[in-house]
């Protein structure tokens, strides 16, 4: 018996072939059966004609982060049919955290909501706060670059020393060992913009002991968004990660012609430069 029935929706799988009007079946909180379920009984069952039926959309750039910690139901997006966000965008995250420098990480922060007061001594202790009373959809976190580099150094404005740089890479993997899903970077903003891509190169290839990804709201978007998107690549190339590129989009006139105002056309291009000769 299932528990829930959903009857005569065009259901989209996700895969990308045509809808088709169908039913689904639910037992224990899991899609269970999908076709003619007319003979199957169950718990509850809904007539969901002329609507549509797929599954939940995740948000791939998100800083709920910050906002979930008090907002566990999040309406704002289970309402919009989203099921799953990827936060810690744009280098930054709310851990992890050192004494030394915690007080500048809460400056660093996007919003401090009631009860974030950044005393976890890991990510993994992070996580566990953050999960104590679940939330309303699913959350992949990633670390910022930002917020390891203000754990080993501050916002000081110049390269790490050797001890700095591995201290930020320790974190980077022990967060990845804890259940991080890779590295963001913010390159225009501070301390990330200080950052050389050497330094984000060494800090990204300490989140690939699980298969993580980078992201990277990237370092320009107008005259130097060529170079920008190259140095992305460069950081996925060299530290073997897949790139995601925050914000594509070609700012002002001149960045838009030298695209065809085409994302597709702006990665190929800078593919192309950055493609080993």
């Amino acid at each position: 018996m299932l528990d829930l029935k959903i009857e005569g929706a065009t259901v989209l799988d996700g895969t990308g072939a045509q809808g088709n009007r169908t039913d689904v079946g639910v037992r224990d909180e899991t899609i269970v059966a999908v076709g003619d379920l007319s003979r199957e009984h169950a718990g509850t069952t809904l007539n969901a004609s002329g609507k549509v039926l797929a599954p939940g959309f995740i948000d791939m750039h998100s800083h709920s982060d910050w906002r979930l910690w008090a907002n566990r139901r999040a309406e704002s997006k289970i309402r919009q049919g989203v099921t799953t966000e990827v936060v810690g965008n744009c280098g930054f995250s709310p851990a992890p955290v050192t004494p030394a420098f915690r007080e500048d990480l809460r400056g660093f922060a996007l919003y401090v909501p009631p009860g974030m007061d950044f005393t976890w001594p890991s990510f993994g202790a992070y996580l566990r706060a953050f999960d104590a009373d679940g939330t309303a959809l699913n959350v992949v976190h990633l670390v910022g670059h930002g917020t390891l580099r203000i754990a080993a150094m501050g916002f000081a404005r110049r390269a790490p020393t050797a001890a700095e740089l591995a201290t930020m890479q320790r974190l980077m993997a022990a967060a990845v060992d804890d259940g991080a899903w890779g590295v963001s970077t913010g390159l225009i903003y501070a301390p990330g913009s200080y950052a050389t891509t050497e330094e984000i190169v060494e800090v990204a290839r300490a989140a690939v002991r699980q298969r993580g990804f980078y992201a990277s709201h990237i370092r320009g978007e107008g005259a130097t968004l060529l170079d920008a998107v190259r140095e992305a690549i460069r950081v996925g190339r060299e530290a073997d990660l897949p790139v995601q590129i925050s914000h594509v989009k070609a700012a002002g006139s001149p960045a838009r012609c030298s695209t065809g105002g085409n994302s597709s056309t702006l990665i190929d291009r800078a593919a192309a430069i950055a493609s080993p000769r």
